[in-house]
């Protein structure tokens, strides 16, 4: 396809609507000369006449009738095609791809999901529950949300949205059998549950109330890409995890999960909006984007 199709077209069409060189140069805010190049180009690359000049008026030949006509239809397409992409970015709508991870969305998302669709009834939400990091861009998502004591480098932009806590439990059937450690040093001694991450899966970092930091080296009997997993074989006494708090429900209470080394401070993972160029975001990311943010504050 010839890259210079278009070219010439718009000011063509604003010369024979303004009936002169001069006065397209003006409205144009170019030299007369520059339009008159332009158009000289124009009629080159076609091998046809398009005016007729004279030094009083102008006037287009058959040929640049015809081509003044085709011109008119195809600058008209462009901008109704560009009111209609202006509309779609101050109304929400289409679909809106969003990558979260499984124990957030079920307990943050789902219960204000509803709310933002009645909101936007114009916007398809895709919501894909994944523990998994994902590409954005490749994978075609407009956000995502991750949960990240620390996000790798990226030309994307991030956004802390809230912190959930994060508690070390263990069954009491676990407990009963291998004994109940009192410090976190001492987990270097039992069987630890993880979540598989990418930075420092291994590495369990504690605050005592005087601000100093431990940190534990564990040794997994088990690595799972499911905090569901995690949580049901912590729960059958396979071993201690470190959990979001949000992923309980009443297990401490009822006794089914024993809460470990309360006395520490508690340690937070924040969660974050990962995202593509704040630029010409689609109507219904911001929306979107926005209406988190409010729910989580």
């Amino acid at each position: 396809m010839n890259t210079q199709l278009l070219n010439g077209i718009v000011i063509f069409k604003q010369v024979v609507d303004c009936g002169s060189f001069t006065e397209a140069a003006n409205t144009l805010n170019h030299s007369k000369s520059y339009i008159s190049g332009e158009i000289n180009k124009l009629e080159s690359r076609l091998g046809i006449r398009l005016l007729n000049r004279t030094t009083r008026k102008i006037s287009l030949t058959s040929a640049g009738e015809i081509y003044y006509r085709q011109c008119q239809n195809i600058i008209n397409d462009a901008v109704q095609v560009e009111q209609q992409l202006a509309g779609q970015q101050k109304i929400p709508k289409g679909n809106l791809r969003i990558s979260c991870p499984v124990s957030f969305a079920l307990a943050k998302i789902k219960p204000i999901l509803g709310e933002y669709m009645d909101l936007y009834p114009q916007v398809v939400v895709e919501l894909e529950l994944n523990d998994q990091l994902v590409d954005v861009i490749a994978d075609g998502y407009d956000l995502a949300l991750r949960a990240s004591e620390q996000l790798p480098d990226s030309s994307l932009i991030s956004r802390k949205l809230t912190s959930v806590e994060i508690v070390t439990i263990a069954a009491p059937s676990y407990l009963n059998k291998w004994g109940t450690p009192r410090y976190p040093d001492e987990l270097v001694h039992h069987r630890t549950i993880n979540f598989r991450s990418t930075i420092n899966q291994n590495i369990w970092q504690y605050q005592d109330e005087a601000d100093k930091q431990t940190s534990v080296k564990v040794n997994s009997h088990l690595t799972t890409n499911s905090a569901e997993m995690e949580l049901a074989m912590c729960k059958d006494g396979q071993g201690i995890a470190r959990v979001p708090k949000l992923v309980l429900t009443d297990e401490i209470e009822n006794g089914n999960l024993v809460l470990l080394f309360d006395d520490f401070q508690p340690i937070s993972v924040d969660i974050f909006l990962i995202y593509p160029n704040r630029k010409y975001m689609p109507s219904r990311t911001r929306s979107f984007i926005d209406f988190l943010i409010s729910k989580m504050r």
